[in-house]
């Protein structure tokens, strides 16, 4: 009893101290957390940039083995023996872009030339047909496969694709200065594959190790895949969400992105902040003063403040640190998306030349009889020249000039279409549409002789929005397309209809062939696709990224008869 009366002064002290207790034990958790929550949404978006760096990398060797399908080099290779031209030029490609390795695959699946044809471990001459991305190039038309060189024995992923006389072009990507940028900027950063296996990683010991467990048969299947002598579990745990322990080393918080196209996921490990807990200390200590001595609780309240001063100091250097280096990755990245872009210039430059190369004999035709008849003319001009005859040399004269000025309007339009287009849509250029029909129907005009070709009268006056060759690259692709579907046919018709709006002109191509199949069509713009065994099933992909980069669009239209397609062009 003399005990409880004297402890009850003391009630209202004790009550109050643990109070404070409680608030300082409190407060240091909420900063706890705050600090992780901050932690992890920074972390979050860096792993976000970290996988857009790699998305763009891979996209930019993506573009190689596509561009080097249509390379006259490799359309004009052999598959009997080494093609030493063909070696040095990839050996060049391969020094400009840094690519690992460039190097051509005959259909029997030996490499007939190589990038490093000079070197002792030359691919020259070696067999292919076992790795899956040959197969897939073969089978499918592309084929990717990240594994071990047969060679080499160094990771990288491998990039085929299939060229249309059944050579396969393949780039090797390796991401050795992808994952020394990841080891500077701190932390662990790996991409997992939609098996859960590590395969580029900031610490090469964990590349091949397995992130979740996989059953006997599918861990054979990656290993013959990859060329790995062994899948290990990874050396580290998730002991709770976003929460990530390896041995020897302090907590840390780990975030994942979104699994791309392929299942591939970058992953973010960085350590848990260390202020939080020595934060949450100095409340504990802080407590203790205060139940000790109540005049320690100015004095720990003046070192909190000063700690905290410290921390922001410290997290605002941080903080712009990581700006400069995200600011940097930016620049990096905008880099890549021009050379895509050049990349996508050349492509279309390229389908114009294989374009160009199938008009060739039509243009031939039609230059070849005014060229027969100007000899004529010049034979009886000296004739009628030698009787003194000046009427019959002057009437002779004037068709030589007639049929010189037919030839030229059609070397004239030849070399303007293989002239190489802008990058980027020009909202000055402006073309007159009459002048685009009428280009594209002089270049087919041999061909058009043998179909029935209905058009409409187009004002001269009458301009669209859009350079004049790129206009016309796709109504001639367009144009080919439906004469190529009409071959065989006993009556071939092909109808030009003019719609206009207000602020747009609409073109119609229809032709009364066999048509599109459903499926076909479905997927009608997405890159080889095709209906057509030597087609490449890229002239329609690039004929509608030219018309919506100029603003307008093509699409396929339903029709009674045969196939219908809409160009859509801007009014200029």
């Amino acid at each position: 009893m003399i005990r409880a009366r004297s402890l009850r002064p003391w009630a209202p002290l004790l009550i109050v101290l643990l109070l404070a207790l409680l608030a300082a034990w409190g407060s240091g958790l909420i900063m706890q957390r705050s600090l992780e929550t901050r932690l992890l949404a920074e972390a979050a978006s860096d792993a976000r940039l970290r996988q857009a760096l790699l998305d763009s990398e891979i996209a930019r060797y993506r573009l190689l083995p596509l561009a080097l399908a249509d390379d006259r080099d490799v359309v004009a290779a052999s598959a009997q023996g080494h093609d030493h031209r063909l070696s040095a030029k990839l050996e060049h490609m391969a020094r400009e872009t840094g690519a690992a390795v460039l190097y051509v695959i005959a259909p029997d699946g030996r490499a007939i030339a190589a990038s490093n044809w000079r070197k002792s471990d030359s691919f020259v001459g070696r067999d292919y047909t076992p790795r899956d991305y040959f197969h897939d190039a073969q089978t499918k038309g592309a084929g990717e496969q990240f594994s071990l060189g047969t060679v080499s024995h160094r990771p990288g992923l491998y990039l085929a694709r299939r060229t249309g006389r059944g050579f396969v072009v393949v780039v090797k990507l390796e991401f050795d200065a992808v994952e020394a940028q990841w080891r500077r900027a701190g932390g662990e950063t790996f991409v997992t594959d939609a098996d859960g296996v590590i395969l580029v990683t900031s610490r090469p010991a964990w590349r091949f190790t397995t992130t979740r467990p996989l059953p006997a048969a599918r861990q054979s299947a990656i290993l013959t895949r990859t060329a790995a002598s062994r899948l290990a579990p990874a050396p580290f745990a998730m002991v709770e969400q976003g929460r990530f322990t390896l041995q020897g080393a302090p907590p840390m918080v780990m975030v994942g992105t979104q699994a791309d196209g392929t299942g591939w996921r970058v992953h973010l490990a960085l350590p848990q902040p260390q202020g939080s807990a020595g934060l949450v200390r100095l409340a504990k200590a802080g407590a203790g003063l205060l139940v000790l001595v109540l005049s320690g609780a100015l004095a720990s309240l003046r070192r909190r403040r000063a700690l905290a001063r410290a921390q922001t100091a410290a997290l605002e250097e941080a903080v712009a640190i990581r700006t400069a280096e995200l600011r940097r990755e930016m620049d990096e990245r905008a880099a890549l998306e021009t050379r895509a872009s050049t990349l996508r210039e050349g492509l279309r430059q390229a389908n114009r030349l294989a374009t160009l190369g199938q008009v060739a004999a039509s243009v031939a035709h039609e230059t070849a009889q005014p060229v027969a008849a100007i000899r004529n003319y010049a034979q009886n001009a000296q004739s009628f020249l030698a009787r003194d005859d000046k009427a019959e040399v002057e009437a002779n004269l004037a068709a030589i000039d007639r049929l010189a000025t037919r030839i030229g309007l059609v070397t004239a339009e030849l070399r303007g279409f293989a002239r190489k287009g802008g990058a980027r849509a020009d909202q000055s250029d402006t073309a007159a549409l009459r002048d685009v029909v009428e280009g594209a129907c002089l270049l087919l005009k041999e061909r058009l002789s043998h179909v029935a070709f209905i058009a409409p009268t187009l004002p001269p006056t009458g301009k669209v929005r859009g350079h004049h060759v790129r206009l016309e690259q796709v109504l001639v692709n367009l144009m080919q397309n439906a004469l190529e579907a009409m071959e065989g046919l006993p009556k071939p018709r092909l109808t030009l209809a003019l719609r206009e709006t207000e602020e747009r002109i609409i073109l119609t191509l229809s032709d009364n062939g066999p048509g599109i199949a459903p499926d076909v069509a479905q997927r009608l713009f997405t890159p080889f696709t095709t209906s057509r065994p030597s087609g490449l099933g890229l002239g329609l992909v690039i004929a509608q990224d030219i018309m919506q980069d100029l603003g307008g669009a093509l699409r396929l239209v339903p029709s009674e008869e045969g196939a219908a397609f809409e160009i859509e062009m801007l009014r200029a």
